[in-house]
């Protein structure tokens, strides 16, 4: 084992976070330093060339100085594990020559000063070791030769039997309890039924595999289940309810029940991408249909919320990917309830701390932690994540804690796929079975049986085996090969596909070919496997991610292993399909058959358990409002984090990848985070699109659980409602359920939850073809010496889908600045002001004796169709739902956005508490006054009552929010002030994770009443149409992409707009000499991750190129050819700042580190062009107008040279001047520099993405004025092309 030294690891500011922590442990600790540590296994020694190599590719990020004397503490990945970092790493290394390497690890050293010298007690390590690592994913040694444990390996263990054939029954159930299987008696009296008849004992392969194929995670038992309730039978089981809204309203769904996603009908349209033989790509004249799933991850957010959250988001993925032959994946959702944060130094009135099992994290380590794993994930795919929702609840009711000590982590969305490949087909006999992507790893072994328990029932080993780590990259480029299959048409070699998920290839293996009635005979050891002491048991039944399993025709299998190889996706045949049902798993090590099962018993019909049940009904008393003070209320309100502002959520996570998404939750030239809905464009020509929205009330279900279920889902219409769409008859829901069951009453509240909103929805007309279950739902752990217990509430999250009819058409709650204006208030309560679930109950630690409702389907059918009448009509000016704080915030949002004041005038019964916090139905329109007659009109002929619209208010010029209740004046504040409060939060957590003083620049910069917000000045005109724009000769662009760079079909089409003869070429292309560069005009390198990033951004592609001969002649010679150009952005920017040696005139060219924030920015950002020789920006120069950024190392690090490195582009703010302030400059760069050009200007690179905001519709604001197709970011794309005519 080889051990090199590293950089920095911890910037200064997370040291003196580190340290502060440290100190409260161990105060003689007076400082910290740390660094990087690698350790390479290696087959045979490097020669001086290698080791120079190696030691060149280690090289990444900021340089440490000296090194204080101290105790040594070094964290390094679980034994037995690899980390995605590895994975990523060795391969750069592989693919640089260094194939000596098996294997690169890397560890951080922390180094702890005590005065005089002293080292750390054994005590103190005890203390400390906590704070410095992941305990389910890492370890702390001492010494670093002790990281040899790594790279040990060991024999395989052989499987075990569990000799039930001569002890009987009982050796099950010490086998379910010892191996945390989950097996109910019912299942256990099955298997020993079963296995009896077959005269055998069963493996203890067989038993894993069964509980995890029958786990509540997989089967859904308790949704198929029969139910009696207080002595009832009832007719229907939970399934069969939701099943009646298919039943009823099946009209534009493709695909319901029975595959990984729902699909619903789309519009048709222009879809873009390259073609698989030829690699250029072109437009499809096609139906666009949708895909649609939501899933819930747990369990695993709540043991580590890192991986937890990102492995969510990717088993999401993975779903639509895997759904019929074959579906990409668009755009994304996440969502997370916890319990109380209990931000130290920021504790709220209404939170109390009520403890937590010590196997579990704090709610306030999960929404640090959670949140970025599922950003990082849909960020290194490249799926935009463009809608979500955050909510904590804990609080004690009728003697028991309701809370979410087990978290929900939401994570879902849609996606594409052609009518053809909507149902898999038929798997023949023989067919050949593959899996597809990353090795088996020992994580996540139990997870689909873990996460059917209550946090905290389990043993804590358990739950370190069902953690699970993530590796974004690899399924970016198990994407790209199933991409290229459906790319195809008719001839994809895809017949069926599955994505491995809970259980692993256990489950995922025998479901793929049991939808064809077909069995299996496969091969152990055919298994990609990186840990080879693994056992049978953890080969097959482990839970390691991006992977899928597919039958391919025998006649197709190697055109399927030649595009694997292209995107260097790892996949093994592991064996044919059988006419027979049996599931045969053959161990060549061993030489035994560890599987020899009908499929029959691993998938038969386990007789049922009847839920039988008794309702419990509990008695609130109304909450008394009356003597309420309204400032007080006002301030504890806009902290909720349910009310407040979600920034932290959302500048972590790429909105704008793919160039598709439209409406993001960014609204306004202020850039404030209220939008209802999200929305993307089906393609870069046409108008039509495809929306998404949340609706979840789950605090109401304390009361009234069917209420909670009906306000859900009215919220996510409402929400869905601000997009244009045709009729409500073509949104679909997806419904997630989290409930305790089990636990007193909760069964009996699901149950008539499940039964109101079956009903609700066949009233609306509306179908739910897809949903998930999460019925363990309760935290249980032992507390001096008593059991203490936290309870969900019935949780049910709706997220609604839809097709949109023209994506230009969409409302927002930014008011605008029009004096003629009025607010228009559409009560759909009618008057109605129930508190129950509310967040003023929240924040006084109440509750109430009844909830909002929707007592009548018609008025939200009314509703909606009067909006998108209104709509289309263009006769609203803004629009904002009523939903968590009330009225008081559906007006400050509305006001925030818009960076103006409101005069409000409410004439109505009760109090002024009531009426501004209840959470009622409803919604604020802004409109001209002249239209008010007419609008009014439409409501009522739709089919609401005139009582229910109320004039309520105007704008004014003072930035004040001033409101009358009957007459009289009661309240008065500046509007920066209430924006001030309601973004606290969200600042508090954001100082928590990020750079403090970032943050604070932010927040800051928030309550700026005299910032003008982002605007345009350009000094040219553009062409408004297309065929003006792409005329004359098409010059050739190479496309060119590394594994893990995810913008190219945005950038192609982008140059394709203006042009250019677009062809898709991979690195591995140019490796196998397949194409050159010489027959090439022009070159750009696109955005994404390349190797993840972890060599340093763009490092790992760059070193690839300079150290391997071939590749550094061909690109050398294309630089130095006269009549070429380049372009580099984001990932490509970084990866060509590093070929500067081959490129003439750009030997200055700056590194690109770590941003100052440390975290990942996307934002829409004001930018200025410089004077400079770039061909790219010819006649740009003095443009002041935005763009949008998404990256995590983008600070130009200016090189110690002499030479000019000719910059091009720079960040200003929102007066036009330059700036360094956070987060006009998202990256600290000195000088606001974000692009650079060559001495000639023949090669460009930046950060900022123009591919993405060439057409206007993609900006998530952009000036009304502006009417042309094509923003004024298209110049550029048309200057490349003038450069070579």
């Amino acid at each position: 084992m080889l051990i090199l030294q590293g950089s920095n690891a911890l910037s200064k500011f997370r040291i003196n976070k580190l340290l502060s922590v440290v100190q409260t442990h161990t105060p003689e600790i007076i400082s910290i330093q740390t660094r990087f540590i690698h350790f390479v296994n290696e087959n045979k020694a490097l020669d001086k060339k290698e080791d120079a190599q190696l030691n060149e590719l280690l090289n990444y990020g900021e340089s440490y100085n000296s090194f204080i004397k101290g105790s040594q503490l070094i964290a390094i990945p679980r034994p037995g594990t690899i980390s995605p970092w590895s994975s990523k790493a060795s391969d750069i290394a592989h693919n640089s020559g260094l194939n000596k390497i098996i294997r690169i690890e890397r560890g951080v050293i922390y180094l702890f000063e005590i005065p005089s010298g002293k080292k750390l007690t054994k005590g103190q390590i005890e203390k400390i070791t906590p704070l410095i690592h992941d305990r389910m994913t890492e370890i702390i040694i001492e010494d670093e030769n002790e990281a040899v444990k790594l790279f040990n390996t060991t024999e395989p263990t052989p499987i075990e039997k569990i000799d039930i054939l001569n002890k009987g029954i009982d050796e099950l159930e010490k086998a379910n309890l010892n191996m945390g299987l989950a097996l109910s008696q019912d299942e256990i009296n099955f298997l020993f039924s079963n296995f009896s008849e077959l005269k055998r004992n069963p493996t203890d392969v067989e038993l894993m595999m069964f509980a995890q194929a029958n786990s509540e995670h997989c089967r859904h038992k308790i949704f198929n289940t029969k139910w009696i309730i207080d002595d009832t039978k009832k007719e229907d089981s939970l399934f069969s309810m939701i099943k009646q809204t298919y039943k009823k309203n099946s009209g534009n769904i493709l695909s319901a029940y029975d595959d990984n996603a729902a699909v619903m009908e789309g519009f048709s349209g222009l879809r873009f991408f390259a073609d698989p033989k030829k690699h250029q790509y072109e437009y499809k004249n096609e139906k666009i249909h949708l895909l649609i799933k939501v899933e819930t991850h747990n369990h695993p957010t709540a043991i580590s919320p890192y991986p937890g959250a990102a492995t969510g988001s990717g088993g999401e993925i993975r779903d639509e990917s895997a759904t019929g032959r074959g579906g990409k994946p668009k755009a994304g959702l996440t969502g997370f309830t916890v319990s109380n944060l209990n931000i130290p130094g920021y504790e709220q009135p209404w939170e109390k701390d009520n403890g937590k099992p010590e196997r579990i994290v704090s709610a306030l380590d999960i929404m640090v932690e959670g949140p970025i794993g599922a950003a990082s994930y849909n960020n290194e795919f490249g799926r935009p994540a463009l809608c979500g929702y955050f909510r904590t609840y804990e609080q004690e009711s009728s003697s028991s804690i309701y809370g979410y000590h087990k978290p929900i982590m939401l994570a879902g969305g849609y996606g594409m796929i052609r009518e053809s490949h909507v149902k898999k087909q038929n798997i023949p006999a023989n067919a050949k079975l593959v899996v597809l992507g990353g090795p088996a790893m020992l994580i996540g072994l139990g997870g689909g049986a873990a996460s059917s328990m209550a946090s905290g029932a389990s043993d804590a080993s358990l739950d370190f085996a069902s953690v699970q780590r993530d590796n974004a990259e690899m399924q970016r480029r198990c994407q790209e090969v199933i991409d290229t299959c459906w790319s195809l048409g008719n001839d994809n070699p895809i017949l069926s596909i599955h994505d491995v998920g809970a259980g692993g290839l256990s489950n995922a293996l025998p479901e793929l070919v049991s939808a064809s009635s077909r069995g299996a005979k496969l091969k152990l050891r055919e298994i990609p496997n990186d840990e080879s002491s693994m056992s049978p048991m953890g080969i097959w039944c482990n839970e390691s991610q991006e992977r899928y399993v597919l039958a391919i025709g025998d006649k197709k299998i190697k055109q399927f292993e030649k595009f694997c190889k292209r995107e260097r996706a790892p996949f093994a045949i592991l064996g044919n399909s059988t006419e027979k049902e049996q599931l045969i798993l053959d161990d060549s090590f061993f030489k035994n058959r560890v599987i020899d099962i009908p499929m029959s018993i691993l998938l038969g019909e386990i007789p049922k358990k009847i839920k039988n049940v008794i309702s419990e009904t509990n008695e609130n008393k109304k909450f008394q409002t009356d003597s309420l003070e309204i400032e007080k209320t006002v301030d504890r309100i806009l902290r909720l984090p349910a009310v407040g502002s979600k920034s932290f959520l959302i500048t972590i996570g790429d909105r704008s990848i793919s160039g598709l998404a439209v409406r993001d939750q960014m609204v306004g030239p202020w850039q404030v985070p209220v939008s209802d809905c999200a929305i993307t464009s089906s393609s870069y020509y046409d108008f039509i699109g495809e929306a998404m929205a949340i609706g979840e009330r789950s605090p109401i279900a304390l009361i009234d659980a069917p209420a909670s279920g009906r306000m859900a889902i009215s919220e996510a219409i409402l929400n869905i409602a601000a997009a244009r769409i045709q009729k409500i008859e073509d949104i679909s829901l997806s419904a997630n359920w989290m409930a305790a069951c089990g636990e007193s009453g909760e069964d009996v509240k699901l149950y008539n939850t499940v039964s109101a909103i079956s009903q609700l929805c066949q009233e609306l007309g509306i179908c739910i073809p897809v949903g998930k279950d999460s019925l363990s739902m309760s935290t249980v752990w032992i507390n001096e010496k008593k059991q203490r217990k936290v309870i969900a509430p019935v949780s049910l999250n709706i997220s609604a889908f839809s097709r949109v009819i023209d994506v230009r058409q969409s409302l927002t709650p930014q008011l605008i600045k029009d004096h003629e204006s009025l607010l228009l208030f559409i009560d759909l309560a009618n008057g109605k002001k129930r508190l129950g679930g509310s967040a003023l109950c929240q924040v006084y630690n109440k509750t109430s004796n009844e909830t909002p409702d929707l007592e009548n389907a018609k008025i939200l059918i009314a509703f909606f169709q009067s909006l998108q009448i209104l709509n289309e009509s263009n006769l609203i000016s803004a629009y904002h739902d009523r939903s968590d704080g009330g009225l008081f915030v559906t007006l400050c949002e509305m006001a925030f956005a818009g960076h103006i004041g409101i005069d409000i005038n409410l004439n109505s019964s009760g109090d002024l508490i009531e009426n501004l916090f209840n959470e009622e139905l409803g919604a604020v329109i802004q409109i001209h006054k002249k239209n008010e007659k007419i609008i009014k009109k439409v409501f009522v002929e739709s089919g609401l009552d005139q009582k229910m619209i109320h004039t309520i208010g105007t704008i004014n010029k003072n930035y004040k929010f001033n409101i009358k209740f009957n007459k009289k004046d009661v309240f008065i504040a500046e509007m920066s002030d209430l924006h001030g409060k309601w973004s606290e939060t969200s600042y508090q957590l954001q100082a928590l994770r990020d750079n403090p003083e970032c943050a604070k620049q932010e927040y800051e910069s928030i309550t700026n009443q005299n910032d003008p917000g982002i605007f345009v000045k350009i000094p040219f005109e553009i062409e408004k149409n297309t065929p003006s724009i792409n005329k004359g000769i098409k010059p050739k662009m190479a496309v060119l992409r590394e594994q893990g760079i995810n913008g190219q079909i945005e950038m192609a089409a982008a140059f394709d707009r203006v042009g250019f003869d677009c062809v898709d070429i991979h690195m591995q292309d140019l490796i196998d000499k397949q194409i050159k560069l010489d027959s090439f005009d022009g070159l750009v390198a696109c955005g994404g991750f390349s190797y993840g990033d972890v060599l340093g951004a763009g490092g790992g592609w760059a070193k690839t190129i300079l150290y391997n001969d071939m590749l550094r002649k061909m690109f050398e010679d294309f630089f130095n050819r006269a009549g070429t150009i380049g372009l580099g952005v984001c990932n490509g920017c970084q990866m060509m700042s590093q070929l500067r040696e081959l490129i003439p005139g750009a030997s200055s060219w700056p590194d690109f580190v770590r941003n100052k924030s440390e975290q990942f920015e996307a934002r829409l950002v004001m930018v200025e062009i410089m004077d400079s020789p770039s061909v790219f920006l010819k006649d740009m120069v003095g443009s002041k107008l935005p763009i949008v950024i998404a990256h995590g190392e983008g600070r130009a690090l200016k090189r110690s040279t002499q030479k000019k490195s000719y910059p091009t582009i720079r960040y200003i703010d929102n007066t036009g001047d330059v700036t360094e302030q956070y987060p006009k400059n998202p990256n600290g760069t000195e000088n606001g520099l974000t692009g650079f050009t060559n001495k000639d200007g023949r090669f460009t690179i930046m950060m900022p993405h123009p591919e993405r905001v060439f057409l206007t519709k993609q900006f998530s604001w952009f000036p009304e004025q502006w009417t042309n197709e094509y923003s004024p970011w298209i110049k550029l794309f048309l200057n490349a092309k003038e450069s070579l005519n």
